[in-house]
């Protein structure tokens, strides 16, 4: 079992290489939540993922013998990105298998750190199974991203940050995958302060660390946006720590997480990819398990791919209110379309996309569909438009993100 004494040596391996990250207060996620909360920025590592504390950490104890040979490493992009650099200054050579569907970004970033990078599987778990295979056709050194002894004490070393900048910190709430950062940091945080909370998170798609706690039966989804904590087998020595040392495993939905990220890109001015995300998800969910807490929370990764950055961000003004559809039917006649935008235009929204039906509708001849994609302040100002349309005479409605 990793300790306190191991976790503190290293510290001393991680120094000067490895960012002692930004722990701080939000004060407007305070005042969202009713918790006093505080963000840990691992998404400032070089690599943008706390993962590299653990993948150097485990490099470090190698063996001459072992870093001629070289290292291999199964990720969804962060392990891998962490290994290939940290492998890459030290002179190891190493390779990395992600699955097939990895975020290009990661593939693309990861190989530019120096890494042969294999592509295989659907899922993490079929990329770690040939990550097995090829370590003994090729005699490489096989680096775990999570059930490690010198990976669990690498990312423990984020508690002690966490502590020794905040330590009236009573709560942590910290995504799982495999479980490597929340063993971690829990031995870290139980061991300077036995009393303080440490809630899991993981997504209702994979609950694997869940179901293994609870003695169930996990239900796969096809994916998640938290890619990077997709996991469905816990490590056998992170399922052991998360046993004796995690309070409780809390999960969120997809919709969650996208709310998460939206709100610290908008608020804090940070981008995080899903896992990153899980813990505020979790803190906005479940907001009563953490009222009047003060709660530390691990952004733990930022590689997300920026078209599905901007998706995510669209779907998000669509939920605020911010982005709106509206439907509205007219008499297909001269001015009528004016009279419309001009209600818009008075209304103060603005009118990003029109679609003009003719053909594809039930309507009666000589009548038109219009639909209206308008940037609004809020639920309310959609309201405000469809009443002032419908008090001229026109039929219009609201269509919600779910129609």
């Amino acid at each position: 079992m990793v300790g306190l004494d191991e976790i503190k040596q290293a510290v001393t391996v991680l120094d000067g290489y490895v960012v002692n990250t930004p722990c701080l207060h939000s004060r407007t996620l305070s005042e969202i939540t009713g918790a006093e909360v505080y963000l840990k920025f691992e998404n400032h590592q070089f690599t943008a993922s706390f993962k590299e504390r653990g993948a150097l950490n485990k490099l470090a104890s190698l063996t001459v013998e072992q870093k001629q040979r070289g290292v291999i490493a199964a990720s969804a992009g962060n392990h891998a990105q962490g290994v290939a650099h940290h492998a890459a200054r030290l002179g190891i050579p190493n390779v990395i298998v992600m699955p097939r569907y990895t975020p290009n970004v990661k593939v693309e970033m990861t190989r530019r750190h120096g890494a042969e990078v294999v592509l295989h599987g659907d899922g993490f778990d079929e990329a770690k199974a040939h990550a097995y295979q090829l370590a003994d056709e090729r005699g490489l050194v096989f680096v775990h991203p999570y059930d490690d002894d010198k990976v669990i004490a690498g990312q423990g070393t984020i508690a002690l940050e966490m502590l020794s900048a905040h330590p009236s910190l009573d709560t942590l709430a910290i995504a799982i995958g495999g479980g490597g950062l929340i063993s971690g940091i829990a031995t870290a945080a139980k061991a300077i302060k036995p009393d303080i909370d440490v809630v899991g998170v993981e997504t209702t798609r994979y609950p694997s660390m869940y179901a293994a706690i609870h003695h169930c039966t996990a239900n796969y989804g096809p994916s998640t946006i938290a890619d990077g904590i997709a996991v469905k087998e816990p490590g056998k020595l992170t399922l052991e720590i998360v046993k004796k040392l995690v309070t409780d495993i809390l999960l969120v939905d997809e919709g969650d997480i996208e709310e998460a990220i939206v709100m610290l890109l908008e608020i804090e001015k940070t981008v995080v990819e899903g896992a990153g995300a899980v813990s505020l998800a979790a803190l906005m969910r479940h907001r009563d398990r953490f009222a009047g807490r003060k709660v530390g929370l691990v952004l733990c990764g930022g590689n997300i791919d920026p078209l599905m950055l901007a998706e995510i961000i669209q779907r998000g003004m669509v939920r605020s209110g911010r982005l709106a559809r509206i439907k509205v039917e007219l008499r297909d006649l001269p001015g009528a379309l004016a009279k419309i935008t001009s209600v818009i235009a008075e209304s103060n929204a603005n009118i990003e996309e029109v679609h003009h039906q003719r053909a594809f509708t039930n309507l009666p001849v000589q009548s038109a569909e219009v639909e209206f994609v308008l940037k609004t302040r809020n639920a309310a100002h959609i309201d405000e438009i469809v009443g002032r349309l419908a008090a001229i005479g026109f039929r219009a409605r609201a269509v919600h993100h779910d129609a």
